[in-house]
Formats: structure tokens, C-alpha cells, sequence
């Protein structure tokens, strides 16, 4: 019985490493898509920014 907990204790050690690193893996999708919508977001900040200024320039308001 004892070789049987070994292989028991030696499976379950496995699936806890390989559920850490998918969760490692879902954790890093999560921050790159984060800061991709950040970087979206001012990038479309600035855009607008620039077509505020523009319109200033032209209209010297």
C-alpha cells in the first residue's frame, strides 16, 4: 500500500504543478490584454487631443 500513496502523492504533486502553470499562463494573458486596452485607450487620447488642438489652431480659439 505504501508504493501506491507514493505514486498517489507523486500524481497529485504533477497536477498541482501543471494547475499553478496554467494559472501562471492565464494571470500574464490577463495583464497583456490589460495593457493593451491601456495602451488603446491613450492612444485614442491623444488622437483626440491632437483634433482638439488642430481645431484650436484653426479657429485660434
Amino acid at each position: 500500500m505504501g508504493a501506491r500513496d507514493q505514486f498517489k502523492d507523486k500524481a497529485q504533486n504533477l497536477a498541482d504543478q501543471e494547475k499553478a502553470k496554467r494559472g501562471g499562463a492565464q494571470d500574464e494573458a490577463s495583464e497583456r490584454a490589460s495593457q493593451a486596452k491601456d495602451a488603446a485607450q491613450d492612444q485614442a487620447e491623444r488622437e483626440a487631443q491632437e483634433a482638439r488642438d488642430r481645431f484650436d489652431q484653426d479657429y485660434d480659439v
